[in-house]
């Protein structure tokens, strides 16, 4: 590809599609990122920016569907000098099953695998293989590489992944996954890229804390436990998620409310976690404006950060032991609060934050001599896929 490839990288979703530009030569920089946003539900809007924040275009427009949004962003793209000098695109696949691992080439053969994979990720499958169907029409000639958010956590033991279901079921697929795996991977090769080694964090939690919300327990690079499942709908309470439930709530909404499997997906997905709980808002600093004044805030609030606290325990059991926590995405990031409240009542596991650094938001927020380093860090699982892309095409 060159010394110095560029690399587009694609992240579609139900109503969005998400874009990144990278340079990849001797350095790595990010030239341009945006969003096409509200698909099929007007008004549409479409939004660029240089990588200094610099605005390339920002404005509303109809994308009464998928097709409309790639033509859009294709049009846009191979009309600015930087649509001419596109070496690759590398695409984002929440799933990728138990046979997908590695980042590969899209070829017929892998679309048709992903078509037999639809009905366990129908929530993401069927947009993101539109996307690796439209590059085509726009640039023919453009290689495009698939990458799969499940890959990270392929090596869990199999106690980890496995149902307790019938073996029939394990077979076809049934079994738990995890997701984030993008920013888990990258976050585990910074800090062994900075402490010198992939042993060096020991045994690390990473919380994954945004709109999604999962944390998984690695160990020498490995991922050996996560909180979400089958899909990302499991696990943690989220802005619109639902988290873990039992199968009996699922059955009570089927056979007792009468609803349809369209309708519970939607809400368990859309309709439920801290919007549910609050009733006004998924927003976590929405939230906590509110949790003074709004009991429902509040328990929203609460449960996240009680259920945050369960699943670091848990998974410290799985480690046996725990030597670092990383907090990322929106909420790990951006809100001291939580992080003070989940890190808290955990001083037990050797927890003990400096409300000072936390406020900082990092790098290490943790007192000194505390037994467990607490560290802030800012994920970039859009670097992560476009790292892979270039490896992949030499």
């Amino acid at each position: 590809m060159g010394p110095d490839p560029h690399i587009l990288t694609i992240n579609s979703g139900s109503s969005s599609i998400k874009f990144s530009l990278y340079g990849l030569g001797a350095t790595e920089s990010l030239i341009l990122q945006g969003e096409l946003a509200r698909i099929g539900a007007p008004p549409g809007s479409f939004q660029a920016r240089d990588h200094g924040g610099q605005q390339l275009i920002a404005r509303e427009l109809d994308l009464p569907d998928h097709d409309a949004a790639w033509k859009t962003l294709f049009a846009w793209l191979k009309g600015h000098e930087i649509g001419w000098e596109l070496h690759a695109i590398g695409h984002r696949l929440v799933y990728g099953g138990r046979d997908h691992v590695q980042p590969q080439k899209v070829s017929p053969t892998l679309l048709a695998d992903l078509q037999i994979l639809m009905p366990l990720a129908p929530d993401h499958l069927p947009h993101e293989i539109k996307g690796l169907e439209a590059v085509p029409r726009y640039f023919p000639d453009l290689p495009q590489v698939v990458c799969f958010d499940t890959a990270f956590h392929q090596r869990m033991p199999e106690v980890a992944q496995r149902y307790a279901l019938p073996g029939s079921l394990a077979k076809e697929g049934l079994q738990r996954y995890g997701f984030h795996g993008f920013s888990y991977e990258y976050l585990t090769q910074e800090l062994s890229r900075e402490l010198g080694g992939p042993e060096a964090p020991g045994k690390m939690i990473i919380a994954h804390l945004g709109n999604g919300a999962s944390m998984a327990a690695i160990e020498g690079g490995r991922s050996l436990e996560t909180t979400m499942g089958l899909t990302p709908a499991g696990g943690l309470v989220m802005s619109t998620r639902a988290g873990d439930l039992d199968p009996g709530a699922i059955l009570y909404l089927l056979q007792e409310k009468g609803l349809t499997p369209e309708a519970v997906n939607h809400l368990i997905n859309h309709e439920a976690g801290l919007l549910g709980i609050s009733g006004r808002s998924g927003d976590m600093h929405d939230l906590l404006a509110q949790e003074d004044t709004n009991p429902r805030a509040a328990l929203a609030v609460e449960l996240f950060c009680y259920q945050a606290r369960k699943f670091i325990g848990a998974l410290a059991a799985v480690l046996g032991g725990l030597d670092t926590l990383v907090f990322a995405g929106g909420i790990g990031e951006h809100a001291a609060p939580i992080r003070a409240r989940i890190c808290g009542p955990l001083k037990f596991l050797g927890l003990d934050l400096d409300p000072d650094l936390n406020q900082g938001r990092g790098p290490v927020i943790s007192k000194e001599g505390s037994p467990v380093t607490v560290r802030v860090m800012k994920t970039n699982e859009e670097l992560m896929i476009a790292r892979h892309t270039r490896d992949l095409m030499g």
